[in-house]
């Protein structure tokens, strides 16, 4: 028999929907209010079943059944406007094991391996989105690993310069010690300040690989743009 995939259903008030499959950070998808997310999440099964690969955890990932519908909570401002997951599932504010820890590390570490990937393969100009928008291909990389460091990393007491973004060196340094923190502050039984820590690795799995997808479907090398695509 295979395990159902559990999935939260967040919901923002008047334009978008979040589904987020919590077991597996960074595989969360929206679409509009009204729309099958599930089949939205869903499309994304083969990208994501890669980044679980990179991790370790393909075998188990390819072993995932159905979606299942488990949570369904109200979004905040961004859900709605971004598509963004704002709100922790109820397991994720529960205790993790050292094994579950190990692997939601883990796939934290592949969704950075694989936006570091994708961004050193793809074109440097990049197709246009919807109206000749979207950030340019530099943009996108400060962007994702500055958000990291400003925003998400301080919740463990990680504070770098946001300058470590432009040094290989320095971002792979602040990457180890951000693991680190998180690993402390589960040792400890403490919080990522008002984040559950399970929320906190998979949103910013999800920031890497919304922007890693993002740059796949719009790079000009050759192939076709998804037409599923989505990102923020």
């Amino acid at each position: 028999m295979t395990e159902p995939v559990r999935v939260m259903l967040e919901s923002g008030k008047k334009k978008r929907v979040v589904a987020s499959a919590f077991d597996w950070p960074g595989w969360d998808r929206s679409t509009k209010l009204g729309g099958d997310v599930l089949a939205v999440l869903d499309s994304y099964r083969h990208r994501f079943a890669k980044v679980a690969e990179r991790a370790g955890y393909g075998d188990e990932f390819g072993r995932l059944g159905d979606l299942e519908v488990v949570e369904q909570v109200e979004g905040i401002g961004m859900t709605d406007y971004y598509g963004v997951s704002g709100r922790a599932a109820t397991a994720e504010r529960g205790p993790m094991t050292e094994a579950e820890l190990d692997r939601k590390l883990a796939l934290l570490r592949a969704s950075w391996t694989s936006f570091d990937d994708t961004a050193a393969r793809v074109s440097s100009d990049l197709r246009k989105g919807p109206r000749g928008g979207g950030r340019e291909k530099d943009l996108i990389i400060q962007h994702v690993n500055g958000a990291e460091i400003h925003e998400f990393a301080p919740k463990v007491g990680v504070k770098v310069p946001l300058e470590t973004r432009d040094d290989p060196t320095a971002l792979r340094a602040y990457r180890d010690a951000f693991a680190d923190a998180i690993r402390e502050h589960h040792a400890r039984g403490e919080p990522a300040r008002s984040w559950a820590l399970q929320f906190l690795i998979r949103r910013c799995a999800w920031h890497m690989l919304d922007h890693a997808w993002e740059l796949e479907d719009r790079d000009l090398t050759g192939a076709e743009p998804d037409s599923t695509a989505q990102y923020n």
